[in-house]
C-alpha cells in the first residue's frame, strides 16, 4: 500500500515537502520539495494518491498538558480551554482545541488558532487532497523511551522532539539558541539523538549522538506520522467519511433510479392487476360456453380434460354413430341457412342431437330442415319464439336407421 505524506508550512511560500511511502517495503517511492502551497496541484501529476497525512509546523501547535481533578468526562474536557485561558496568549473563541492521549489525570492537548487550520486544509482542499489525519512534525519523530531527546533536519528547519507530547520546531539558528536555553534549564546532560547531519556538539549541557537513519528526512517522518495514533483533525474539523462524497456524487443519479424502479414496479403490478381481471372474464366466459354447450357437464376443475372426456363420451354409442360425424353431416345445412346452434344434446341410445338454433327468420330454419333431411336425418322441428329480431326454434335431428 502506498501513502502521500505531505509537510506543509505556515505560509503559502514556505516550501513543501512531500514524499510517497510504501507501508509494505517501509520506504519512499518518490518524493520532492514544492516551492509553495499553490504548487500543491503539481502533486496530481506526480501521483494518483488524493488522500494524504499531513505534517504542519510544530512551531503553530502548542503542546502542553492538563491535570483534571478526579474521573474526566465530557463536560469536564470541554472545560479545558478555560483551564488553559490565563495561559494563553490569544482569545480562546480563535483557537482550536484537540485531545490527545491521556494517561492518569494528566490529559495532553493540543492547541491551534482557527485561521491556520483553516488555511492549511483550506490549501488542500483547491489542489484537490484532504487529510486522513493532520499533527504537527514534532510528534511524527520517534519517541525515545529514556526520555532523550530525537532531531531530524529538513531544509532549513530543525525539528525537535523531546518527550511523548512535547517538542519544538523553527528555523536551524534560531532553535539552536533555545534548545541551548532549554538545556540549561535540565538538572542533568540531555542526551540528543541526530537522525540527520546535525551538528549541536556545542551547545551546553547536551550530549549528542549520531544514530543517523538510512531513509531521507521526509522517510523518517513518513514512516512514523503514518503509526501516530494522534490527529488534530476532531470536531468540528474531522474529516468526513468517504462515503458520503460518494454519496453526494450519485445523489441524484440514485434518486432517479429509484423513481424508475417505482414507476417500473406500479406499471408491472398495474399490468399484473388488468391480466388478472381479464383472466377472470376468459374464465366466466369459457364457463358459460361450457355451461351452454354442455349442460350435464356438471363440476370440473379441468374444463379441457372435462370437455375432452365428454366429447369422447358423445362420440360412442351402439351402432357405431356419433354425434361429431352426425355434426360434420350437417355442417352443410348449417352453412347454407346460416342458422347457428344455441344448446346441444345428444342422445346416444336413440341417436338423435336435440338443438336450440337461432336464425334471421322463419325461412332460415326451414331451409336448415330441408338440408338436413336432404342428408338423410329425419327432423323433427318443436316450437319456435320471435327474440330480438332473431327465430329461435327448438329440431330434433335423428340419424337415418
Amino acid at each position: 500500500m502506498e501513502q502521500l505524506v505531505v509537510r506543509l508550512g505556515t505560509d503559502q511560500h514556505d516550501p513543501i515537502h512531500w514524499a510517497v511511502w510504501s507501508t509494505q517495503s517501509q520506504d519512499v517511492i518518490a518524493s520532492g520539495e514544492l516551492s509553495g502551497s499553490a504548487q500543491l496541484s503539481d502533486l496530481t501529476e506526480r501521483t494518483s494518491l488524493r488522500h494524504a497525512i499531513v505534517l504542519v509546523p510544530g512551531a503553530d501547535v502548542r503542546l502542553c498538558q492538563v491535570t483534571l481533578p478526579g474521573k474526566a468526562n465530557r463536560k469536564l474536557l470541554s472545560a479545558i480551554p478555560f483551564m488553559l485561558e490565563d495561559e494563553l496568549a490569544e482569545d480562546i473563541g480563535e483557537l482550536f482545541f484537540a485531545m490527545g492521549p491521556k494517561q492518569g489525570n494528566e490529559q495532553s492537548v493540543a492547541i491551534v488558532s482557527h485561521r491556520q487550520m483553516e488555511k492549511w486544509l483550506g490549501w488542500l482542499s483547491e489542489a484537490g487532497f484532504s487529510a486522513d489525519a493532520l499533527l504537527p512534525d514534532t510528534l511524527a519523530l520517534p519517541a525515545d523511551s529514556d526520555h532523550s531527546w530525537v532531531a531530524l533536519a529538513i531544509g532549513e528547519q530543525l525539528i525537535v522532539r523531546q518527550g511523548l507530547w512535547q517538542g519544538m520546531q523553527g528555523e536551524h539558528q534560531y532553535l539552536t539558541s533555545l534548545l541551548a536555553f532549554q538545556a540549561k534549564q535540565q538538572p542533568e546532560v540531555v542526551t540528543l539523538s541526530a537522525l540527520t547531519e546535525i551538528d549541536l556538539h556545542a551547545v551546553p549541557n547536551i550530549e549528542q549522538h549520531n544514530d543517523i537513519a538510512e531513509l531521507p528526512p521526509m522517510g523518517v517522518l513518513a514512516m512514523h506520522g503514518c503509526k501516530a495514533p494522534f490527529t488534530l483533525l476532531q470536531g468540528q474539523y474531522k474529516a468526513k467519511k468517504e462515503h458520503n462524497a460518494v454519496w453526494q456524487m450519485w445523489r441524484v443519479p440514485a434518486i432517479l433510479l429509484a423513481v424508475v424502479l417505482v414507476v417500473s414496479v406500479a406499471d408491472r403490478a398495474l399490468q399484473l392487476a388488468q391480466l388478472k381481471q381479464q383472466n377472470a372474464a376468459l374464465n366466466e366466459q369459457i364457463d358459460a360456453l361450457v355451461a351452454r354447450g354442455f349442460p350435464d357437464l356438471g363440476t370440473y376443475r379441468d374444463v379441457r380434460l372435462k370437455i375432452e372426456q365428454e366429447m369422447q363420451r358423445l362420440e360412442q354409442n351402439g351402432d357405431g354413430s356419433s354425434m361429431l360425424v352426425m355434426l360434420s353431416q350437417l355442417s352443410p345445412a348449417f352453412a347454407n341457412s346460416k342458422v347457428t346452434p344455441q344448446t346441444l344434446r345428444f342422445d346416444a341410445n336413440n341417436t338423435e342431437i336435440r338443438i336450440q338454433a337461432q336464425g334471421k327468420d322463419f325461412n332460415a330454419l326451414d331451409t336448415f330442415k330441408r338440408g338436413a333431411e336432404a342428408a338423410g336425418f329425419e327432423v323433427q322441428q318443436g316450437a319456435i319464439n320471435n327474440r330480438d329480431n332473431m327465430v329461435i326454434g327448438t329440431l330434433a335431428i335423428r340419424g337415418a336407421l
